[in-house]
């Protein structure tokens, strides 16, 4: 289990539990819409220290983004599972005939 994995199952199991025990259960109370805005205000952060070109705030930010993004998918019922597939189906593929496909 990787700790993508390991992190989504916590997050699992913080939905209904009283939002004053943990910043997850409090985050996922506010429901999905809020659980997308923070997803954006987390993903706005990472791109400003990619642009400032700060490794180590970047990576504090990208640690943010992944989080909030499982936050945001366990809001919304979608497994992390079907992510991971929909990446392993995709790979091998150029980005371009992938992206193609999609017709855009």
């Amino acid at each position: 289990m990787s700790i993508l994995d390991e992190l989504y199952a916590t997050i699992e199991a913080r939905k209904g539990a009283d939002p004053d025990s943990s910043w997850t259960a409090k985050l996922l109370s506010k429901g999905p819409e809020k659980c997308a805005e923070k997803f954006g205000e987390e993903a706005v952060e990472a791109i400003i220290e990619a642009v400032r070109n700060d490794p180590q705030k970047l990576t504090s930010e990208a640690a943010d983004v992944l989080y909030h993004l499982l936050v945001m998918l366990a809001a919304r019922d979608v497994p992390l599972a079907d992510v991971l597939a929909e990446l392993s189906r995709r790979q091998g593929t150029s980005g371009l005939t992938e992206k193609a496909s999609r017709g855009q």
